[in-house]
């Protein structure tokens, strides 16, 4: 199966892929993994991305769509992948269904985890970070011995007002993305609602029924 993953911040994403991917049996792939690959490598396309990330600048995305189209032509994922935050607006999901079809492949599914932006803030904005150990807590789910305890801050992007602003930026960039897969039939919305294991077994089901 070839996959993209979409949905906004707080969806669970990183959660599912890693899951999904290890129950079909093929590799997830995330432009974060894929970028720190080429900048760690000393590839050609990694000092190109680098040269952008230490000047402050977005990276462009013929850089990004080079290094996926790159990581896509290694074999473990020539009879599937599970993207996670690529393609991120419509002209990249144009580049990757050229990228596929030049391979003689194409894309299956897209699965769109979805969550209200309510759902979305409470989620963020009640994580906590341990300033000793790095270790995340969420006040609601996963809750610290003290939760007043000094030692813990909440990241700026964990900020309800920030949390809103990603939300927007999401909704603008994403929506066109969401209409492409949906004009070619492949979209799946998930509600992302629940459990983990609930969510995984829904986008699963969804998945076995469109193979």
């Amino acid at each position: 199966m070839r996959l993209v993953l979409v949905g906004p911040p707080g969806a669970g994403k990183g959660t599912q892929a890693e899951i999904i991917a290890e129950r079909l049996g093929i590799p997830k792939i995330s432009t974060g993994d894929i970028f720190r690959a080429n900048v760690s490598g000393g590839t050609p396309l990694g000092l190109e991305a680098k040269r952008y990330m230490d000047a402050g600048d977005l990276v462009p995305d013929e850089v990004t769509n080079d290094m996926v189209a790159d990581r896509l032509a290694q074999d473990d994922a020539k009879d599937g992948f599970l993207l996670d935050g690529y393609p991120r607006n419509t002209e990249q999901a144009k580049v990757l269904d050229r990228v596929l079809d030049a391979a003689g492949a194409t894309l299956d599914l897209a699965l769109e985890l979805t969550a209200s932006d309510d759902e979305v803030v409470r989620r963020l904005s009640g994580r906590r970070v341990s300033k000793s150990t790095g270790k995340v807590y969420h006040l609601e789910f996963d809750p610290p011995a003290d939760p007043d305890s000094p030692d813990l801050f909440q990241r700026t992007d964990d900020k309800p007002e920030t949390i809103k602003n990603r939300l927007k930026v999401y909704a603008e960039q994403t929506a066109p993305l969401i209409g492409h897969y949906q004009a070619q039939g492949k979209l799946v919305r998930i509600d992302a609602i629940g459990e983990v294991a609930e969510v995984t077994e829904r986008a699963l089901s969804a998945i076995g029924a469109a193979a």
